[in-house]
């Protein structure tokens, strides 16, 4: 049975008109009414003014999809670079890098990657080898924005990279230090000094010390300094970064390159274990050579 139905919206005041079409719940055992607004009621005539209706919403019809056609081709290197992440996830180098480096280390990774594939080109080629190479970035790094990428690093994050690594590696493996020179042509690096070139190169150079682990070859450490620094002079700053860094009890074998008596004194001082080689031009190191340089001589005692 149906019937029309008045009902006034208090905040605006406008009277609608309702069919309602009353039916039996059988569920519930009662009489219900369905609604369905037809209109609003004309203040004037009084009259139902039908209401717009809405258009229903149109349905494309279901149909089997086609073959997509390709828009873009590319072809990708993956062997070298999927390798290198996962040594760097065997290593905790990619770890350590995500901590130190939250929002640029996928930056730092691909950059890496690219100076060990392309040891011998610049940056400014490395947009070219990006398109060719998958790498953690997932785009291209301008010359420009590696600089820049470069420049953002803190000493403070540089540091606590360096005691993550090392944690990695002291409790499995022996530290070993070098240094070594790289010669340049760089007019305004002040670090670029005349010294002394084991390649014998007439050219300026910057020095660069470095420790890694024996075993996995990973530096941990490095610090660069002025071409003319001789090696018996890095000692001491090594002993202050490797103190910085919370490794005390440290058992040091150098070769005869820092041997210098300051360099002996400043190990005492920090009450270091250590064997060094000493050079046969010194008094004192012929006097005890030579009284013992016929038992020296001996197969038993050669490893």
């Amino acid at each position: 049975m149906a019937a029309i139905v008045y009902q006034t919206n208090k905040k605006t005041g406008i009277t609608y008109a309702y069919e309602s079409v009353s039916h039996w719940d059988k569920q519930k055992q009662q009489s219900r009414a369905k609604r369905k607004c037809i209109g609003r009621v004309d203040p004037q005539t009084h009259k139902i003014v039908p209401t717009r209706k809405r258009k229903a919403p149109t349905v494309e019809p279901k149909g089997k999809r086609g073959p997509v056609p390709s828009i873009k081709t590319t072809r990708s290197f993956f062997g070298a670079t999927y390798l290198f992440d996962h040594i760097g996830k065997l290593m905790g180098v990619t770890d350590d890098l995500k901590t130190c480096f939250p929002h640029s280390y996928k930056h730092l990774l691909s950059i890496a990657y690219y100076l060990i594939l392309e040891d011998r080109n610049p940056l400014s080629r490395f947009p070219h080898w990006a398109t060719l190479h998958h790498h953690p970035a997932g785009e291209v790094i301008a010359s420009q924005r590696s600089s820049e990428l470069f420049a953002s690093i803190s000493e403070e994050a540089r540091q606590r990279f360096f005691k993550l690594q090392g944690k990695r590696q002291v409790e499995r493996e022996y530290l070993v230090y070098d240094s070594t020179s790289i010669s340049s042509y760089s007019k305004c690096l002040k670090q670029v000094r005349y010294g002394k070139n084991k390649d014998h190169e007439h050219l300026p150079q910057i020095n660069v010390s470095m420790v890694f682990g024996q075993q996995s070859r990973l530096p941990f450490y490095y610090r660069k300094l002025t071409g003319n620094i001789v090696d018996v002079k890095t000692l001491k700053k090594l002993l202050g970064d490797m103190n910085a860094l919370g490794y005390k009890k440290i058992k040091v074998v150098l070769d005869r390159g820092f041997f210098s008596a300051s360099n002996v004194n400043e190990l005492y001082k920090h009450h270091m274990k250590f064997l060094i080689a000493g050079k046969l031009s010194l008094k004192l190191v012929r006097t005890h050579v030579d009284s013992v340089r016929e038992t020296m001589r001996n197969w038993v005692h050669y490893c």
